[in-house]
This record gives C-alpha cells, structure tokens and sequence, in this order.
C-alpha cells in the first residue's frame, strides 16, 4: 500500500487524507492541534454566488466546481462514519440596508447571472417575506437558492473521529530531502517520518522557503451568539448583508446557535478585536435586530493564508512534495475540490487544464516552475 503525510489537519489537510485514504493509501496527518486554527472560525458558507467579486473571474469556477461536488463528499463521509457532517441546503439571502447597497446588489446579481448562476432579485417586503426577522432599513436583497452551509466543527469532528490513529499529534518543523526530492518530514520532538508523497496543506507553517510562496495573514473576527429557545431560530437561511458596503453575515446552525461574523484585517494582531466584534454586532443587529437578544457564547480571531490575487497555491514542489494552500476566506468551500485536486497530483494524475492554471504555484514570481511530472513511484489507483 503507498503511503502519504499530510501536514496540517485543517479542513483542506482533513479532506486531503479522508480523500487519499478512500482511494486507497496509508495517510499520516500531522498536526499539533487539528482543526483548531482558521476552520475552527469558519462560518462554513458554501456560496459561490454569495462570493462573486469583481476582477477575480478565475476564482468563480473553482468555488461553483468545489460547490457541486458538495453532496458527493458529504454523502460519502456520512456513509462511511455513519455521523454527521453539518451538511444544510438551507439557502442564502443577501441583503442591502441603504440606496448605495441596493446599487451594489444590482452589480452583484448581474456579475452571478453572467457567470450562470442563479439570482432572484427582490425587494424590501419579498425579503421580510422569506425572513421576517430583518431589520426595517432592509432595502431589497439578493435570494440565492444554491448558496447552502456547512458547520465546519461538525464536519472535521466526523473526519478526525474517523481517520483517528493516523492523526499524529505533533508539529512539522522541516522537511526531509535527499536529491532534491522530498522524502519525509521532521518533527518537533526529533523524530523522522518518512512516505512516498508528502502533502503540505499547513496554511501558514511549516512551508519551506524554497516554495516561494507570498503568502500573507489576513485575521478575521467572529463571535458566536446562543439563543434562548433553539426551537425557534431567528432566521432559517444565511443572511449576508452589505451594511453601508461593510459585509456583514449571520449564519444558522442546526443547534439554534448563530454564527456573525466576519471581519478582514491584515494588522498582525492575533487577538480578538473589540472594535471589530463591536462593528460586527452593530452591522448584525441593524439586519437582524434580534441578536442583541441572544447570549454571547465566544469570539474568536484566526489568521487565514492569502495570496496576492486570493487564489489558492496547489501543485507540486518537487517529486516527493504537493503543496495545497492560500484558500484566505474561501477553505471550506473548496474544500472537496482541493482534496480531489491534491490527491490527483499525489497519484501522478493529470488535472484539468484551466485549474491547473489558476492555482499553479509558479504563478507567482521568483516561484519555481511548477513540475507536474509523475510521482517517481509511479500512479497509484
């Protein structure tokens, strides 16, 4: 049986393993404390259409192809654990509180249908209609039926329950080379871990320099709000809304809790921010007043890896090594994609070409020439 590390247990190096493992190799994942960094904060928003923003044309597909692959990976880990995997269609409506909101929604829903994807414009009273908890300055909104979720704890607690024993918890401090090929890894306490395939899914550790990849920290703020009566939530679907062009989103978990979040800031300060978890929940309680209702059950900020053009990095370092990083906002959502993508690099299959393209980590300058030669053990089914 071939056998692989994968370094992070993140929900893109959960994937990764759940995905290597169905296909029949011996995974290692390595990871001081999975599942704890930018997944845990995750609001698990799988909204392709929700996520259109201009000047990133080569993001779109990625997400729609990763959304529709959604139904598939969940089916197959609920089949496979008999557990849950926080897998909702439960639908998105994105809302606008002012006149330049409202024109900015406009774009939004011309900018969706262009790229084929389903958006029903609707006004003030049609939005209150499908969620009567909004806040009255509502002006009119968005509705996206295949903008659906996932609780991201919900999920990764099912695949680390499942991969179990192969979860080695322990920190990658450098990686084992022989012939400039990557050979295995090294951990913190000294020990030497050695596979045929090393897959680096870690965020923003344990890359080698050599990768030269831009990688940046962008810290998001979120807080997690409990209601006194699961039973009745204050809204059914996520609402995204644009609160004097400030984004801002509440998102329902099947427990009666609320997700608000998130805020996006590049100033290297790891803790929570006040004043962002101040802004959040005076945008929150403007759209869905009721909030303020509700206890405050945690806030929490986690640095998520961003590239220069907020594509992800996928493809190979060498013939040993695979990199699958730079997913920013956008890690659970691409999730199933990445982990096909990064299995099919591990396996020495080829990729389709215009993926292949836009994540290629030699797309960045002074990055080496991205290598898609076979696994020097040959393909593996």
């Amino acid at each position: 049986m071939a056998n692989a590390i994968v370094v992070g247990a993140g929900v893109i190096g959960l994937a990764t393993a759940w995905e290597l493992s169905r296909r029949g190799w011996s995974v290692t994942i390595c990871d001081p404390a999975p599942a704890s960094q930018a997944t845990r904060a995750a609001a698990g928003m799988l909204a392709p259409a929700a996520e259109v923003v201009w000047g990133q044309d080569a993001l779109y597909p990625l997400m729609r192809d990763s959304a529709e692959r959604y139904p598939e990976f969940v089916a197959r880990i609920e089949a496979r654990t008999g557990r849950p995997t926080g897998y909702l269609r439960n639908e998105t409506l994105v809302v606008g509180l002012d006149s330049a909101d409202r024109q900015t929604l406009d774009e939004l829903a011309a900018q969706q249908t262009r790229f084929g994807m389903r958006a029903e414009r609707i006004n003030a009273l049609q939005a209150r209609r499908l969620e009567p908890a909004l806040g009255r300055g509502v002006v009119g909104g968005v509705h996206l039926r295949e903008d659906h979720q996932i609780d991201p704890r919900t999920l990764t607690s099912t695949l680390l329950e499942h991969l179990g024993e192969r979860v080695r918890r322990a920190r990658v401090v450098s990686l084992l080379e022989e012939g400039g090929t990557t050979v295995g890894v090294v951990l913190a306490d000294g020990s030497r871990l050695r596979a045929e395939q090393i897959v680096l899914a870690t965020g923003l550790a344990a890359l080698p320099e050599t990768a030269h990849l831009p990688l940046r920290p962008v810290y998001g703020d979120v807080a997690r709000l409990r209601l006194a009566d699961p039973a009745r939530p204050l809204v059914d679907r996520t609402v995204r809304a644009l609160v004097r062009g400030r984004p801002c989103y509440v998102v329902p978990r099947a427990d009666g809790s609320l997700v608000l979040g998130a805020t996006s800031r590049e100033d290297a300060r790891s803790g929570v921010s006040a004043e962002g978890i101040h802004q959040l929940l005076e945008d929150g309680r403007r759209v869905v007043p009721g909030i303020l209702e509700a206890d405050l059950e945690e806030t929490m900020a986690r640095a998520r890896p961003g590239t220069p053009d907020d594509l992800p990095v996928v493809g190979r370092l060498d013939a040993g090594a695979v990199v699958s990083t730079g997913y920013f906002r956008h890690g659970i959502l691409l999730a199933p994609l990445a982990a096909a993508v990064a299995a099919d690099l591990v396996e020495g299959r080829g990729i389709d070409h215009d993926i292949q393209q836009a994540v290629d980590p030699g797309r960045f300058a002074g990055a080496p020439a991205a290598t898609h030669h076979r696994s020097p053990r040959g393909s593996h089914a």
